[in-house]
C-alpha cells in the first residue's frame, strides 16, 4: 500500500499563509525574471491563465481581474515543504520525497489507513497552513492517480463522488467502483502516460483508463514500450515500483540563469560565473560526489535584434573535486577563453559533468592524502557556515562584494520576504 501527499497549488500556498488577504483572490507565482506563470491558484487557473503562461500576456489581468503576481520566493517554499514533509512522514513507515510538494509513503502493516490519512491532512494544515490532498492505492501509480482524483473532487465539484475530495483510497472501493472511476479519468491523467504517448493511445482508440486497462499485456508492449507495460501493470495492482527512501544521485548538475538585464563585460560574467559555480558545488558536495569536467557556456538572446553570440568550453580537471576553489579556478579559465566583447549577454551556466562518488581518490605520486583531506575538512567547514547563517555568509571573492545590486542578478521586484529563513524578516504581530 502506497500514498502520495501532494501540496495544492504549493507555491500559492506557501505566499498565502503569510498574507491572508490572498485568499480568495487570483494569484500567480511568476519564475526568475519574473518572466512567466510557474504556478497559479483555483482562480487564477478560472481567469483562463495557462501553466508557463508569459507575463506580458496576462498583466492586463492585474486592472480587469485583480490578478495578483508575486516572484519566486524558493528559500521560503524549501523550508515549507520541510515542515510539510516532516508531518506527512507519520502517516506510515518509509518515506520517498518525490518533489518539492509531493511524498510518497509506505503504508506497510497501518491499519485504518483512510482515516490516519485525513487526521495526517488536518494537521499539516493546521501546523503548516498547507492544503494537501492524499491518494492511496496498491500501487505508486495508483496512489498517484487517486490523488489526481482526490483533488479533482474538491475543486471540481461534480468531476467525481464528493466523498472521494481530498483523501481518495483507491484500495477500500471493489472493482466496479474503481472500474468507474477508471471510465471517468483521461487516460494522459496516468502518471507514467506523458502528452506524446497519450496522444498515440487517442489516436488508436484509447481514450480513459479503462480502456487502458482493459487492453493486453503483450500488446502494450508490442506496440508501446515496456515501460507502458509496467505502468499498465501497477494500474491493475500489481506494483512494479519500488519507493526511493534515499535519492538517487544525479549523474550531472547543472546551474544556469537568465541575466536579469544584458551583461556587456568580463568583470560582472566572473562574478556571475562564481556564484553560479559556487551553488553547483554545494549541491555536489550534497549528494557526496567529485567531477572530472566542467562546462562553462554564454549566450545572446537569440529574441534581440541585436549581434549573436554563443559559445561553451569543457574544461577538464586534473582529478576529480568537490571543492569550490578548484572548480571556480577551472570555470573562470573556461569564461576566459569564450569570452568576446561586444555583445549583450542574458545568459549563462555552468554544468558539472562525468561525476563519480566521493570516495573516489586520485593524487599524483608527490600529492599527499593531508591535501586532499584539508580541502575537504575546508569545505565542509563553509557548508556549515553558510548553513548556519545563511547563503552567502562565506563567499569567494571573485563572485564580488559589496552591497549593490550587481547588473547579472535576477529580476524579483514582486518578492516577498523570507518569513521563515531570515531572522530580520520573521513576521511580527501587532499587539
Amino acid at each position: 500500500m502506497f500514498a502520495l501527499i501532494d501540496g495544492n497549488n504549493f507555491y500559492c500556498s506557501c505566499e498565502r499563509i503569510f498574507q491572508p488577504r490572498l485568499q480568495k483572490v487570483p494569484l500567480v507565482v511568476l519564475s526568475n525574471n519574473d518572466g512567466c506563470a510557474i504556478a497559479r491558484s483555483e482562480e487564477a487557473k478560472a481567469l483562463g491563465i495557462k501553466m508557463g503562461q508569459p507575463w506580458f500576456q496576462i498583466k492586463h489581468l492585474e486592472q480587469s481581474a485583480g490578478l495578483v503576481s508575486l516572484s519566486p520566493n524558493f528559500p521560503l517554499y524549501g523550508d515549507m515543504s520541510l515542515r510539510m514533509m516532516r508531518l506527512a512522514s507519520e502517516l506510515g513507515d518509509k518515506q520517498e520525497i518525490y518533489s518539492i510538494d509531493e511524498c510518497f509513503i509506505g503504508l506497510q502493516g497501518i491499519s485504518n489507513v483512510t482515516h490516519r490519512a485525513s487526521e495526517i491532512r488536518a494537521k499539516i494544515l493546521q501546523w503548516t497552513g498547507i492544503p494537501t490532498c492524499i491518494g492511496i492505492g496498491h500501487t505508486k501509480t495508483l496512489a498517484k492517480l487517486a490523488n489526481h482524483i482526490a483533488k479533482d473532487a474538491d475543486r471540481k465539484p461534480g468531476s467525481y463522488p464528493t466523498r472521494l475530495a481530498q483523501v481518495c483510497n483507491l484500495a477500500e472501493l471493489n472493482e466496479r467502483q474503481r472500474q468507474f472511476l477508471f471510465e471517468m479519468t483521461d487516460v494522459g491523467e496516468v502518471w507514467g502516460i506523458g502528452r506524446r504517448i497519450s496522444q498515440q493511445l487517442k489516436e488508436a482508440g484509447i481514450k480513459t483508463v479503462k480502456d487502458f486497462v482493459e487492453l493486453d499485456p503483450g500488446t502494450v508492449r508490442k506496440r508501446f514500450s515496456v515501460v507502458l507495460e509496467r505502468t499498465w501493470r501497477e494500474l491493475r495492482g500489481q506494483s512494479c515500483i519500488e519507493l526511493e527512501e534515499v535519492p538517487t544521485p544525479k549523474k550531472e548538475i547543472a546551474y544556469t540563469r537568465t541575466f536579469g538585464q544584458p551583461v556587456h563585460n568580463l568583470a560582472s560574467l566572473i562574478e556571475a560565473v562564481t556564484e553560479f559555480t559556487s551553488r553547483a558545488a554545494e549541491k555536489l558536495r550534497k549528494q557526496q560526489s567529485k567531477t572530472s569536467t566542467i562546462l562553462v557556456f554564454i549566450h545572446t538572446s537569440k529574441h534581440r535584434s541585436r549581434p549573436q553570440y554563443a559559445r561553451s568550453i569543457t574544461v577538464p580537471l586534473v582529478r576529480p573535486v568537490s571543492d569550490t576553489k578548484n572548480l571556480i579556478n577551472a570555470a573562470l579559465h573556461g569564461l576566459k577563453k569564450i569570452y568576446k566583447p561586444g555583445f549583450d549577454l542574458t545568459k549563462a551556466g555552468i554544468v558539472l559533468m562525468d561525476l563519480t562518488n566521493a570516495q573516489t581518490r586520485q593524487a599524483e605520486l608527490d600529492f599527499g592524502e593531508t591535501v586532499l583531506d584539508s580541502d575537504e575538512r575546508l569545505m565542509h567547514a563553509i557548508d556549515e557556515i553558510n548553513d548556519r547563517f545563511g547563503r552567502g555568509t562565506i563567499i569567494y571573492g571573485s563572485a564580488g562584494v559589496g552591497s549593490e545590486k550587481k547588473v547579472w542578478t535576477m529580476n524579483q521586484q514582486r518578492r516577498t520576504p523570507s518569513y521563515t529563513t531570515t531572522l530580520g524578516e520573521i513576521p511580527t504581530a501587532l499587539t
